[in-house]
């Protein structure tokens, strides 16, 4: 699938109505997407009546500095991990007046892949005072395609979440 400006401005023109509509806040925290999901989200006017923040994270020191993901967390099972991209929509929670969070963490390539985190595995973790979850994917493509892929699966969890309510 490709996920042009174009496309990925519509899906973030969608969330920010939804948020808007439901009276919602977002911050959101980037690695492998590198600000990506925070610049379609404010490509369009009036973000900030529910956009709070975005922050890059994207080694692991600014991981615990900033979001106060743990080191053992980090060492136990790797920066792109399920218990990390839940740690960082935790953090974010937890920093950040809002009432929802998403955090990626992934390797968008060309290297960095090992046997068990191909290039393509990216983790995205959704947060909410009453629920954080996170979910694998595997995106094909170059680096540019990850991460496209990335803040587009992410909106999309965004807007399906917010749709029902949680």
């Amino acid at each position: 699938m490709i996920h042009d400006d174009r496309a990925l401005q519509e899906r973030a023109r969608s969330v920010g109505e939804a948020f808007l509509a439901r009276r919602l806040s977002l911050a959101v925290a980037e690695s492998c997407t590198g600000g990506l999901l925070a610049k379609v989200l404010t490509d369009g006017g009036g973000a900030s009546a529910w956009f709070e923040r975005g922050l890059v994270v994207y080694s692991n020191a600014a991981k615990q500095d900033l979001l106060g993901v743990p080191a053992s967390v980090i060492d136990g099972h790797g920066a792109v991990s399920e218990a990390v991209a839940e740690a960082l929509a935790v953090g974010l929670l937890g920093r950040a007046p809002v009432t929802h969070s998403v955090a990626i963490t992934g390797v968008a390539g060309p290297e960095g892949g090992t046997p068990e985190k191909p290039v393509g595995t990216v983790w995205i973790g959704w947060g909410t005072p009453a629920r954080v979850e996170a979910e694998r994917f595997r995106f094909s493509g170059d680096r540019d395609a990850v991460r496209r892929a990335s803040a587009a699966a992410a909106l999309d969890g965004l807007l399906r979440r917010c749709r029902e309510g949680a």
